[in-house]
Order: C-alpha cells, then structure tokens, then sequence
C-alpha cells in the first residue's frame, strides 16, 4: 500500500495537472497536429488575448515561429515574457485583471485598429485564454475606464456565473459577443482557445470575440437593468459573417482532472474523479465537498468548476477557491482528511495566492490566531484567516487557465 498523500503530494497532483494544459504546450501539439490546418501553411498575424496569451504564443514560436509576420500579445500584468519578442515579431501589451482600467480600453483599440490596418490578403491566429474579458474592452458609447470599472466591480461582487457575467459584459460591448468579427471583413481567422468556462462553450470564453452569439444574452438579466453610464452595444453579427472563422479548444478542465488522475494512478492512490463542475456559492459548496470526503471511500478525489461568492461592500483577502476551503476546513475539523483547492491560472481572486490546502487542524490554527471561521466568511476574508494558519501557496504565473481544480484526501 502507498503512504497517504501529504501536502506536498497534493501540490504536486494540482502542478502536474497544469503541465496537462500548460498553454505553450497545448498550443504547440495543436499546431504539430494540423500544420497544414490551422493556420494553412503559409504567413499568418498572431492575435493573442488572456492569461496565458504570452504562454500560448510561445506555443506558436515552438511550432510555427518563422510564419508569423506580425501581431499583439495582450496577457495581465506580471503575466507577460519579455523573451517572446525575441523569438517572433510581436509587441506585448499588459492590460489589467480583474477589473479593466484604462489599459484594458487602449488594449481593445489596439486590438481592433490591428485588424483594420492588416492587409486584405491577411490570415489570422488568434490565442483565446481566460481574462480576456477585462484585458480588452471597446464599451458602446463613451469610453469612460471608471464606469466600466464600477460595472465590472458589480459584476464580480454579484455572485452572477461567469456564463451570465460574460453575457452583461457582451451587452455593452463592440468586441465581444462576435462583434470583433467586423473588423475581419471575411478574412480567415483560426482560434485556438483554453477553456475557463462549463460547457468550453467559445460563445463564453473571453465573453466570445469571434464566436457567434446564438443565445444573444446567454440568460442574463435584461440590458434595462445595466447600471447607468453604460450603453446597450450594437445586435451582434449575422452568422454569415463567421463562415471563415474556425475555432478548436485544445486545453480545459477536464483534461486538467483526467492529467491529475493519471498521476494519482500512477503513484498507486485509488481516485474517484467527479465529472459534474462545481457551481454556485463557494461556501456552500466547501461544505459539500468536505461531507463528500468525510462520507466517502479512502483515497483521492478530483473535481473542478468555477464556484461564485457574492461578496459583501468592504471584502477582506481571498477568492472562491479559499472562501471554498476555508468552508470545507469547519467540516473537516478533527479529521485525517486533507483539501487542496486552487485556480489553475495562479491567483484565486486579487492577490499573488494560489489558493490554499486545508486539514483537520487548520481551523484551530487559525482560531490560535484569533480567527473564527463564521465571522470571517461573512466578511470573504478567507484569505486572512488561512494564512494565519499557515495554509496558502503561491505558484506565480502558470501560462494556462482552465477554472479551479479542488484534490481531497480521506484516509
């Protein structure tokens, strides 16, 4: 029989599940495949935007450098890699995550204005990755950066999923929702994307640069309900306009899961692998996941999702994945059980953490530190509370962003 797993063991699971669907990885076996596909042989402008923008493109450096005959990489502040510019002839912009500023307007100008002045013969790449959603933006109406800030701000403190978010953001925009697709005037466009959404739905992904918009406001409250100061975009394109646009997921939560199983497997740990994602309220769902620990088989469990938290008006440090473990650590208390629960860009909510592995005696750990945990996730001040325990890792920048992935332990 395997030793139990440790938390190093656990970090180690949660990293090999990133190298799974590490974006220069993903987007150089992508190219390698289909060569001669996507992009056709020949010269193509490389148009990457997200998180993992800069490591997406490096994908393309690896496989398809020499082709590349211009283009922008638009990834987050501290994300970017200024060794990219010397391996293909692009120019990086740092944008801001997760509420745009300034930046994130200059970003989406630049954005379109690329098209606009690419010549009529001209093939696209474009790299879609999670945070494209604040990293560019072309608001209907007057581009004002503190209305669009104070929009984005409601939009993450109102417990809205990312699908009914993503669909407010296209509400107001004249890129997303497919709308950047104008700017293509029939030209060919391949996207490869890293899905950070339920359903790798691209419509979703980066609120849809270049997919159609079937479902228009994708459940969304309606436009009439926008806060004041923003304008209800343009109707998004006609189907037709997207006839040479060709879109492939080649990284997402699911193959994170299955990467982290394999390993698990491999080291001899028995694996239960939950395919339903986890949505909804964090802290409701921390519980959830640790009564599923504590009522199941020994061994690991893996599951994945995008949990919301609406927030209160003054919130503390921390994001869902801490808010969720922080919740799951009251119901763990006392046992032998371990939870790890992370996003898999690097950075679960504002801040440089990772996300945080929790035991039976994180909580009191941190009560020793003077925190209870009731009050302080009224207050969504996980983040506080579990790095007086001594329970957060950081993992810096990890080039791909596929949700959150949470790994328990029941001996």
């Amino acid at each position: 029989m395997p030793l139990a797993p440790s938390r190093e063991d656990l970090e180690a699971l949660y990293r090999a599940a990133l190298a799974g669907v590490n974006g220069r990885r993903a987007v150089a076996s992508a190219l390698a495949a289909s060569a001669s596909r996507t992009p056709p042989a020949g010269a193509f402008h490389l148009l990457a935007v997200g998180k993992a923008a800069s490591a997406m493109a490096n994908g393309v450096a690896d496989v398809r450098g020499g082709d590349v005959a211009g283009g922008l990489v638009i990834t987050r502040d501290g994300y970017d890699d200024p060794r990219l510019l010397e391996r293909i002839p692009v120019r990086q912009l740092l944008s801001a995550h997760p509420v745009p500023d300034m930046r994130s307007l200059e970003a989406g100008n630049a954005l379109v204005d690329y098209l606009r002045r690419a010549p009529a013969e001209a093939r696209f790449l474009f790299l879609i990755s999670g945070g494209a959603s604040s990293l560019v933006e072309r608001p209907a109406g007057r581009q004002d950066p503190a209305t669009l800030a104070r929009f984005n701000e409601w939009l993450l403190a109102s417990g809205l999923d990312i699908a009914r978010m993503n669909a407010l953001r296209k509400a107001v925009s004249t890129i997303k929702g497919g709308r950047l697709a104008r700017w293509l005037d029939g030209r060919r466009a391949d996207g490869l994307l890293i899905s950070d959404v339920p359903g790798d739905d691209p419509a979703v992904i980066g609120s849809g640069l270049l997919a159609v918009d079937r479902e228009n406001a994708h459940g969304a409250r309606p436009v009439e309900t926008l806060p004041p100061g923003m304008t209800p975009a343009p109707p998004p394109p006609d189907a037709a306009l997207f006839e040479n646009v060709h879109l492939r997921i080649v990284a997402s939560n699911a193959i994170a899961r299955r990467t982290c199983a394999d390993m698990a497997r491999s080291e001899g740990w028995g694996v239960r692998v939950i395919d339903e994602l986890l949505t909804g309220e964090a802290e409701r769902l921390g519980r959830q996941v640790a009564q599923c620990l504590i009522n199941g088989p020994p061994g690991l469990v893996i599951m994945g999702g995008e949990p919301t938290v609406t927030l209160p008006e003054h919130p503390g440090r921390g994001g869902r994945m801490q808010t969720l473990a922080l919740a799951a650590a009251e119901s763990l208390a006392g046992t032998g059980c371990l939870l790890l629960a992370a996003g898999t860009d690097g950075a679960d909510g504002p801040g440089e953490d990772a996300g945080s592995v929790v035991d039976g005696g994180t909580v009191q750990r941190m009560r020793r530190a003077g925190f209870d945990p009731a009050p302080t996730l009224s207050r969504a001040d996980a983040g506080s509370a579990l790095a007086a325990a001594g329970d957060l890792f950081q993992t810096g920048p990890t080039g791909t962003n596929v949700m959150d992935l949470v790994i328990g332990f029941r001996p």
